[in-house]
């Protein structure tokens, strides 16, 4: 197996800096040959080895997508897709499901072998071999290594991530439920696999986002929160008048919490100003219905919305959409919403408070460091049973498939964006000033922003319209 010493000494001798994406690719691919290829493909004067130089890796955009609506199509998420929640013993088959699709993500990057081939006979013992798994437990064990407990559909193992090995800090971010595919050698015993090589589902490094053809941009925002006594209701008609001015701005979408509701927590009746839930819905109507008629709408609910909690929530009841103009879109959560064929993947983001806390070093403050751990996982929600509820179904819907341009979520309420392997990451914060819980938190949110996607250049500004005057344009 190559060590990333040898791997980018091996480029340091030819003076070429190499990144870490190619390195781990390398790793992966454990092909001594594929250096020297990569070497011989680098374009003269160039000194940093990208994913772009990678044979076979090009990243070629998709410029062909045929489109019903060549405008706006919701292709995943429609309003009413999801169903009710079915029995319990469904689970079996969602959990099967996420197993099966996310595995053949990995497939065509390991040669896996099933976990009862592996114990049963000898010919794997103390050999490199590899499989895939679904992660039931993870634990530090007292030295300080990691203990993972896995299965596939055949046995379970027990799989030993080493700090001293290359890769480490990747296995001290297993969460329960995620599929990974592991690279190593099993115990002369059996029963334990020693891991060298941890590969998640991952985006795809070739990938590159498709861009529109046509002249188009979307603004994103999230957690509007009406009826909330922090609800900033100032900013938001200053918002409503640009939008009015910038006549080039065609979609608007807004990913969840779009009223505070009645009996998210203890006390919250206390924080409102609108304590009736269909009222706060008929203000939101009014608030939409005041913004230019060209606008294409689409709302996805979040946690504070009447809908249930457990995801897929369904789009927002008929009956509280009385007085909303015909130009809404309403959309379950999650939603895949192609834009001119910008894929834009609508998340509300209540999988944050799972795996914030058990990744090492994740916050609140950096939304973009989590989405790109979600993509990396190629799911939405990795962990089940803790504070985000899934319901059973055949399918899982939180897998991400396809991969979108856009991942856009919201419910942390700060603001984030980045890009990774060709997505932009964009978490557009609040419409919400601090509230008396996030003062106790000591969470600062970034109120009344919005991101502004240009969709034939998939380049982004993001707006700051808290200030009296013209709106800030933040970096």
């Amino acid at each position: 197996m190559l060590c990333e010493e040898e791997i980018v000494a091996r480029f340091l001798k030819t003076d070429l800096l190499v990144a870490p994406e190619v390195v781990r690719y390398i790793r992966e691919q454990d092909d001594p040959a594929l250096i020297d290829r990569i070497i011989a493909a680098i374009p003269p004067g160039a000194f940093v080895v990208s994913p772009d130089c990678i044979p076979a890796q090009k990243k070629e955009r998709d410029g062909t997508r045929f489109l019903a609506d060549p405008h706006l199509e919701v292709l995943q998420g429609k309003d009413g897709s999801c169903g009710c929640i079915r029995d319990f013993e469904e689970y079996v088959t969602y959990f099967r499901n996420r197993f099966t699709h996310l595995s053949g993500f990995l497939k065509g990057r390991i040669q896996p072998v099933p976990i009862e081939a592996l114990q049963r006979t000898g010919r794997y013992r103390e050999e490199e071999a590899s499989f895939i798994a679904m992660v039931s437990e993870v634990r530090s064990t007292a030295n300080g290594n990691k203990m993972a407990n896995v299965e596939d559909p055949t046995a379970t193992m027990r799989v030993l991530f080493n700090k001293s090995r290359e890769g480490f800090e990747e296995a001290e971010k297993l969460l329960p439920d995620e599929v990974i595919g592991v690279k190593g050698k099993l115990s002369n015993d059996g029963n334990l696999f020693f891991a060298d090589t941890l590969v998640r589902p991952d985006i795809p490094i070739s990938n590159a986002p498709f861009h529109s053809e046509e002249p188009g941009r979307a603004v994103l925002i999230s957690d509007v929160h009406v009826g909330s006594d922090t609800f900033l209701e100032d900013a938001w008609h200053r918002f409503a008048a640009w939008l009015g001015e910038h006549t080039e701005i065609g979609y608007l979408l807004i990913a969840g919490d779009l009223v505070d509701g009645i009996g998210i927590y203890p006390g919250q009746d206390r924080e409102l100003v609108i304590k009736n839930i269909y009222e706060q819905y008929r203000a939101l109507g009014e608030m939409l219905s005041a913004l230019p008629p060209r606008l294409r709408i689409v709302l996805s609910p979040g946690n504070h919305d009447v809908v249930r909690g457990a995801e897929p929530q369904p789009a927002i009841p008929q009956e509280f959409r009385e007085g909303y103009p015909d130009n809404c879109i309403w959309v379950e959560n999650p939603a895949l919403v192609s834009l001119q064929g910008v894929r834009v993947l609508m998340y509300h983001g209540r999988s944050y408070d799972d795996m914030i806390g058990m990744i090492p070093g994740a916050s609140y403050s950096h939304p973009e460091e989590i989405m790109e751990e979600m993509l990396k996982r190629r799911h939405l929600a990795p962990t089940f049973g803790l504070r985000t509820p899934i319901a059973p179904a055949e399918r899982d819907p939180l897998v991400i498939d396809p991969v979108p341009e856009v991942l856009f979520t919201g419910h942390v309420h700060i603001s984030g964006i980045k890009k990774y392997r060709g997505v932009l990451m964009v978490n557009a914060g609040t419409w919400q000033s601090q509230t008396a819980f996030q003062k106790q938190m000591n969470t600062v949110p970034t109120p009344a922003q919005a991101v502004v996607l240009d969709l034939p250049t998939m380049k982004y500004e993001m707006f700051d319209f808290s200030q009296p005057g013209e709106p800030a344009r933040l970096p």
